[in-house]
């Protein structure tokens, strides 16, 4: 997706619950649920997925996230249908689902996320929605512009830590989605714990809940949903 920014670029996070009647059905049924499901994931057209991650011990209102990209919002719909119909599809509920689009940013000309880059993933995604507070948006723009500048400085701190911030204004409860790429779960509660001091923190009306995963092989983050 290196040069999706030239033109419009979706992302989507899906976050799945599996119905805990999955883990009681035969093993032979599983299995052929399993493979049926990879397949859809590899025949979806116009649809790239970004990873696909294991939740299974980190919350517990969640199992599965998959992150998929692409430029043609239809597509990227009818995966999410193929996937309800699909048999492991009618022991999954949607917990939550954040949805967004790549924007040039307003305040800085190098702050497009990482899978607009090209640059591969890393091991572990944390996810959260995003709201700015009013009094934010009543600034005027150039301290607004000074004041993300600075936070986009104290996170180059942290260079292994790949950023994705996508915008929902009008197409979700979310004004942005933020997604944190990182091999090293400690780097990322280091960062974030840093940015709270910065000036924009006091801005922040809501960025929860937060969702970690681990990524893996998709045959790999369906046999952790037992």
């Amino acid at each position: 997706m290196a040069d999706a920014q030239t033109v419009t670029t979706f992302a989507n996070f899906w976050i799945y619950r599996v119905d805990r009647s999955w883990r009681k059905l035969p093993d032979s049924e599983k299995d052929a649920a399993r493979r049926e499901f990879v397949e859809i994931l590899n025949n979806a057209e116009g649809v790239e997925l970004r990873g696909m991650y294991s939740m299974v011990g980190f919350r517990h209102d969640a199992d599965i996230i998959l992150w998929v990209v692409g430029t043609d919002f239809d597509n990227m719909q009818q995966l999410a249908v193929a996937i309800n119909r699909s048999a492991l599809g009618q022991y999954l509920e949607t917990a939550y689902s954040y949805l967004g689009i790549s924007m040039a940013s307003r305040y800085t000309a190098d702050h497009s996320p990482a899978f607009i880059k090209g640059i591969p993933p890393k091991k572990y995604l944390s996810v959260y929605p995003f709201i700015k507070t009013h009094e934010w948006y009543q600034l005027p723009f150039e301290e607004r512009r000074s004041t993300m500048a600075e936070h986009g400085k104290m996170g180059r701190e942290y260079p292994d830590i790949l950023s994705n911030t996508i915008s929902s204004f009008g197409i979700a409860d979310h004004e942005f989605v933020v997604a944190f790429e990182s091999d090293d779960i400690t780097d990322m509660v280091k960062m974030v714990e840093y940015l709270r001091a910065a000036a924009s923190r006091p801005y922040t009306k809501l960025d929860t809940p937060i969702f970690l995963g681990y990524m893996k092989e998709p045959e790999a983050v369906l046999m952790d949903l037992g």
